[in-house]
C-alpha cells in the first residue's frame, strides 16, 4: 500500500487508512513529508505566511470539513491515479 503523511491532530484519519493497510507517517515538520505518496493537513494552518514551497511530489489533500471515511476515499482515489 502507498506511504501516507498524515498531520499530527487528525488521529482519527491515522487509525482509518492504517485499518485499510497504508502506511501512515505522522508530519511533525516539512522534512516528514519525504517519501510520502500523498499527504493529507488539517487546513487549519495552511499557506498562512503565503509561501507555497513543495516538500512532496505527491498529492496534498486539505481534509477540513471532511469524515474520516471520506478522507479515505480521497487518499484512495488520488494514489490509484
Amino acid at each position: 500500500m502507498a506511504r501516507i503523511g498524515v498531520e499530527q491532530s487528525l488521529t482519527a484519519v491515522s487509525e482509518a487508512l492504517r485499518a485499510q493497510g497504508h502506511e501512515v507517517v505522522e508530519l511533525k515538520q516539512e522534512s516528514d513529508a519525504n517519501g510520502c505518496d500523498c499527504c493529507v493537513i488539517s487546513g487549519q494552518d495552511q499557506n498562512m505566511m503565503g509561501i507555497q514551497n513543495a516538500a512532496i511530489q505527491g498529492s496534498v489533500l486539505n481534509a477540513h470539513g471532511m469524515s474520516a471515511e471520506d478522507v479515505c476515499a480521497q487518499v484512495e482515489s488520488r494514489v490509484n491515479q
